[in-house]
Order: C-alpha cells, then sequence, then structure tokens
C-alpha cells in the first residue's frame, strides 16, 4: 500500500536551489515519487511512496525555515500514482502570474469542511470554482460559478470581466487542495472585496471529512496523479487520461470514433491537426517499443 500526500506551504525561502538537492537525495533515498515545486515563495506538491518514506521526507520539510506548522492531506493507494520523482524549481508554486499577490500577507476567511455546506447555501454567497476547465467538468459543488479558465493564471482577467456580476455578494471560492484558493482570495481582498471565503483543505479535504449522504459535490475531484479522480471517501474514481491532451476520459470514451490511443479523444479530436496526430502515433510507436524492452516511460499530467 503506498501513502499519498499532498502538500502546499508558503513561507519564504531566499535560496531554494539550496533546499533542492537535500530534498530530491531524500526522496530518492526513501523510493519516494511524484512532484515537488520549490520557489521562494514556498512549497507544493503530492507524493506518494511507502509509509516510512513519505514521514522521513514531510518531517525533513517541516524542519525546513517557516514550515514547522506545515500541513498536508493523505489517501493511499494500491500502486505507485507516479511515475517518476520530480523536484523543480519554479517561479511560483501555483502560478497565476500576479506580482502583488502575497497570500502571507492575508488570505479570506477558512471554512472549515463541515461549515461549507451552509455557507455555499446562503443566498447572499456566490460559490466561484477557481479550477481549470477539465477539472470543473467532472465534477464541482451544487451551483458553484465556471469560469471556464484554461489556466489558473485566466482567473484575474475573469474576475475583472465578470466583478460586476458580485455586487454585495459574498464571494466562497475552493480549488483541489487550497493552494489556488490562497492566492485568488489575495487578490480579490486586494481588489477590494471584503467578505472572501475559501475551503479549508479544499475538495479532498471535504470529500474526506464529509458523509456522502450530507453532501453537495457532484461527481469526481481530478487529482495530478495516475489515479485521475477521487470521490467521496478519497475512493478512486473511474476516469482515465487522454494521453493526447491530458484531460480525464470515461472508460466509455475510448469506444467513441474519435478515440485512439495517446493519439486522440472526443475532447481533442479537432484541436489537431493530421500532422499532429501523426506525431503522436510515432510517439505511441516508441513508448511501446521502450515497453517491449522493459524500459520505463514516463507520462504526466497537468500541473497548472
Amino acid at each position: 500500500m503506498y501513502t499519498i500526500a499532498a502538500l502546499y506551504h508558503f513561507t519564504r525561502f531566499p535560496e531554494p536551489a539550496a533546499i533542492q538537492a537535500p530534498l530530491l537525495a531524500l526522496c530518492e533515498r526513501e523510493k519516494i515519487s511524484g512532484s515537488l515545486l520549490l520557489a521562494q515563495e514556498g512549497i507544493n506538491g503530492t507524493i506518494a511512496g511507502p509509509r516510512a518514506g513519505i514521514d522521513a521526507v514531510l518531517a525533513h520539510i517541516r524542519a525546513l525555515p517557516g514550515c514547522a506548522d506545515l500541513e498536508w492531506k493523505e489517501s493511499t493507494s494500491d500502486h505507485q500514482p507516479f511515475r517518476r520523482l520530480k523536484v523543480r524549481l519554479k517561479k511560483e508554486i501555483v502560478t497565476m502570474g500576479q506580482p502583488d499577490v502575497d497570500p502571507q500577507a492575508r488570505v479570506g476567511h477558512y471554512v472549515d469542511p463541515q461549515d461549507w455546506n451552509a455557507l455555499i447555501q446562503s443566498p447572499d454567497v456566490a460559490v466561484i470554482d477557481t479550477r481549470n476547465d477539465y477539472e470543473v467538468a467532472i465534477g464541482t459543488f451544487d451551483g458553484a460559478i465556471d469560469p471556464k479558465t484554461d489556466s489558473f493564471r485566466d482567473f484575474p482577467a475573469w474576475w475583472e470581466a465578470n466583478k460586476h456580476r458580485f455586487h454585495n455578494k459574498r464571494i466562497a471560492m475552493f480549488c483541489t487542495g487550497g493552494i489556488r484558493c490562497e492566492k485568488s482570495t489575495n487578490y480579490l481582498l486586494g481588489q477590494g472585496v471584503e467578505d472572501v471565503y475559501h475551503l479549508k483543505g479544499g475538495i479532498l479535504k471535504y470529500l474526506e471529512e464529509v458523509p456522502e449522504d450530507q453532501s453537495t459535490w457532484n461527481g469526481e475531484c481530478f487529482v495530478f496523479d495516475n489515479r485521475v479522480s477521487v470521490g467521496h471517501g478519497l475512493r478512486e474514481g473511474p476516469h482515465q487520461l487522454c494521453f493526447a491532451c491530458r484531460r480525464p476520459i470515461l472508460p466509455a470514451d475510448r469506444d467513441r470514433a474519435e478515440y485512439e490511443h495517446g493519439v486522440s479523444c472526443h475532447q481533442c479530436f479537432s484541436e489537431t491537426t493530421e500532422d499532429d496526430k501523426a506525431r503522436f502515433r510515432e510517439r505511441q510507436k516508441q513508448m511501446a517499443l521502450a515497453e517491449a524492452r522493459g524500459e520505463k516511460h514516463i507520462r504526466s499530467v497537468h500541473e497548472d
């Protein structure tokens, strides 16, 4: 059984490069796979491995400057959900592209999962899903507004174009694990919005703690590993990944005429040219050859 830990923490790392090598070495030694992002604003990522290895890495991170109160969310899987390990340096640990946004200065009001339903059912509250369109497509909360953004960096422009819709409304926002809301709530506070709330621990914590018969969540939650989606109780969902566009699909979608493994699905078939598809077919051929030789090949999902 593999333990999966999803984490983020905003703190000041003046030299994140100095943190990278020791963290990478520890993860390799403890047989950890997954992705960790380091920036001057903190750390973000999801990792999986044996229980003792995850504990060792979490203890190492908590010993870093400003990380003593690190929080994380755990789940389990009977298979390793990541094919490789990445410890990368980034400009931002979640990319919003707004240099003045600083979650360490202030954020919105945290709302515990047990209190979330009452908040979002209030008539004076507008609920906004801050995730990308392909994530929202497979699951969201009752009544949530979908900004239909391709990436998180599109959110400020969407807000500027739509803020008139939310006059005299309290704003409640949510995302997968909470990190995007740290930035989006700080952004809205900076835009003069007074009453801003966000789901503490994100959708993952809600699905873990709120009983299904009391839930206002519909569908599955997209996750950034090879499980692709999870549902209530963080049970692995039915979704698979189209390895051409990296969007989630259901098993039945593989029977559609537009589907070709590693080449296209019904969501991306019209988005690529025949030359693109030919290139994808060649990539699949090379992957099959590598697999026949017993070599490991790499695929990844969206990270933004």
